[in-house]
């Protein structure tokens, strides 16, 4: 985990933070003053959402991790409460997307690899991440729904579906004082990668830009 020094109040862990949505969630938190731990695979990914953080006038740490390495989240959250001792605010944008296919013709490997990314490590992080909101005096966490069709999608949304789940789960339980804030986004269609897989060959200019949108979800739900 390389790691800029922050004074910063406000502390942001963005997971799925280096292209689409949560790069957007992330460059806007770190214009709006929030200091960002941003999580993805790809380290070049994340230099460039730094890049862009920083000239906004914000700042970040930098984390080039697999959300599915158990070792690595526990690091980290480890790492957050050495240095902070607790988490504001937390944006899980981290989604395995397999290719479309019908609901017989799924592949296995696929799958498993969408519930290992969507479900298994998701649940994993919700149990790292909690005690950190609860000393934050409950924080926010946010998560994003997908409302798209379901031909050729089965296997991506019965993986979200159980995320989804677990989600609610959770926030119908937030019942205590220092119970985090638990929002369920629903975005409005961008021009990610994600969607190219879904919808090859869409118009793109008429869909949402992804920063335009990180700001409409981030002030829905309180957050700028």
């Amino acid at each position: 985990m390389t790691d800029n020094p922050s004074s910063a109040p406000k502390l942001a862990l963005v997971t799925g933070a280096s292209r689409g949505l949560g790069a957007a969630m992330a460059e806007r938190l770190g214009g709006a003053g929030w200091h960002v731990v941003a999580v993805a695979r790809t380290q070049g990914g994340l230099e460039e959402l730094d890049d862009r953080i920083q000239a906004a006038g914000g700042q970040a740490t930098l984390a080039p991790m697999d959300v599915t390495d158990a070792g690595a989240m526990q690091h980290l959250c480890r790492g957050i409460h050495d240095r902070w001792g607790a988490l504001p605010l937390w944006v899980h944008a981290a989604i395995h997307a397999p290719p479309l296919a019908p609901a017989p013709m799924a592949d296995e490997r696929d799958f498993a690899t969408s519930l290992a990314t969507n479900v298994t490590a998701f649940q994993r992080l919700v149990t790292y991440v909690a005690p950190l909101l609860r000393a934050a005096d409950g924080g926010d966490a946010v998560f994003f729904d997908d409302d798209r069709p379901a031909k050729f999608a089965g296997a991506y949304l019965a993986t979200k579906a159980a995320q989804r789940a677990l989600v609610e789960a959770w926030r119908a339980e937030a019942t205590t004082p220092d119970a985090p804030r638990i929002h369920l986004l629903t975005p409005r269609p961008m021009p990610t990668a994600l969607r190219g897989r879904f919808h090859p060959g869409e118009d793109r200019t008429a869909l949402t830009p992804c920063r335009a949108e990180a700001e409409r979800l981030l002030g829905k739900a309180g957050l700028l």
